[in-house]
């Protein structure tokens, strides 16, 4: 298809192809039912079985037990940041985050609602631009936060930071889910949009260890309440189709390319060719981030000026390369890289990069 850019939005973000195709295919006639996926009740036994599909599927792209439960919900990531606590908290124990931008600012805002905060690390004082080493989070501590992906800043957690048996570890995953092999064991729950690296905005995926689901009061409202979720199958109310359906074309095209395991090995590749561009341009490109945190997903850097952030911006639109406007709080540029990015579009990036630089410094 010669009239398709490569998207480096941030979120939403670029999806894979076959999964587009495949959703053109059946939209007006989704598995032989007559109907669009949009249209056929959640109710049915084809939604049903397409939904269990879809979580078995997770289960086996993540290597996910039958003590965790998979649910499906709106609201996106941000939801979760008051959700979290008001699901995970336990009277007289304090919550412990590490802060590492501008999401988990945000999640720590939503938390001290819900009773005490403790920010037991931050990178802060660097403008956020490494990850934390040796964190440490309190034997007592209702639950340890952690982002686990930024955005912004193109920092990662490349080793998970180790918690007491009783003490479970969240992360927010929206940008970073399945970019490598991870064991969900690590953690008491794993939450994330789907705009960046699973699906359409729209729908939010929630990973949680079946016994933390008793922990929330009784007088919670049934739509706050993980475990109202749990008990229907993602299905109390009516749950985003369409976007579900997404997702669970995402994960067919991940396993047909081999899983984890080989999606890490493509990221790795493609983060690789990026930063080797900006390693080796003598200071025309500068990275943001701390060369041993950078993320395998977002790559954030600045050129010499403004001026040319904007010119590089514009000139490579103009070639396809869509989205590499840096955010406003960091400013400079960033290509977000997420699973679905091919090798190709980011051989075509580096390329116009380096072209780029030999014109203008």
């Amino acid at each position: 298809m010669t009239d398709r850019v490569y998207n480096f939005y941030p979120g939403p973000a670029t999806l894979p192809l076959s999964a587009l195709k495949k959703a053109k295919e059946e939209l007006l006639n989704w598995n032989g039912t007559g109907m669009s996926v949009m249209e056929i009740s959640h109710r049915s036994k084809e939604w049903d079985n397409a939904l269990n599909e879809a979580n078995l599927l997770l289960r086996k792209l993540m290597d996910i037990s039958d003590d965790y439960t998979i649910l499906w919900m709106g609201g996106g990531a941000s939801t979760q940041f008051y959700q979290v606590p008001l699901n995970l908290g336990l009277e007289g124990r304090p919550m412990e985050y590490v802060n590492t931008g501008r999401w988990s600012t945000k999640a720590i805002a939503e938390a001290v609602r819900f009773g005490e905060v403790r920010t037991v690390a931050s990178s802060e004082d660097d403008d956020f631009k490494y990850i934390p080493k040796d964190v440490s989070f309190s034997d007592g501590a209702a639950f340890a936060h952690i982002t686990g992906n930024n955005t912004i800043y193109g920092t990662e957690w490349h080793e998970w930071p180790d918690t007491d048996g009783d003490v479970p570890l969240v992360s927010d995953m929206s940008s970073n889910l399945m970019d490598r092999v991870t064991d969900v064991k690590k953690f008491g729950a794993i939450y994330a949009g789907a705009q960046k690296n699973l699906g359409p905005a729209g729908v939010t995926l929630l990973i949680v260890r079946e016994d933390l689901l008793g922990r929330v009061p009784d007088d919670t409202p049934s739509m706050q309440k993980w475990i109202t979720y749990h008990k229907k199958n993602s299905m109390f109310n009516t749950p985003p189709v369409f976007n579900i359906y997404m997702c669970k074309l995402s994960m067919e095209h991940l396993d047909e390319i081999g899983g984890v395991k080989a999606q890490e090995k493509k990221n790795r590749k493609k983060a690789e060719l990026l930063y080797d561009v900006i390693d080796s341009s003598d200071g025309f490109y500068e990275g943001w981030a701390r060369k041993e945190d950078r993320s395998l997903m977002n790559v954030s850097f600045r050129l010499p000026s403004e001026e040319l952030e904007q010119k590089c911006v514009e000139e490579g639109a103009k070639r396809g390369l869509i989205g590499l406007k840096g955010h406003r709080s960091v400013g400079g540029m960033r290509a977000s890289i997420y699973n679905a990015m091919s090798i190709e579009g980011v051989e075509t990036l580096t390329k116009f990069l380096t072209e780029f630089k030999e014109k203008h410094e």
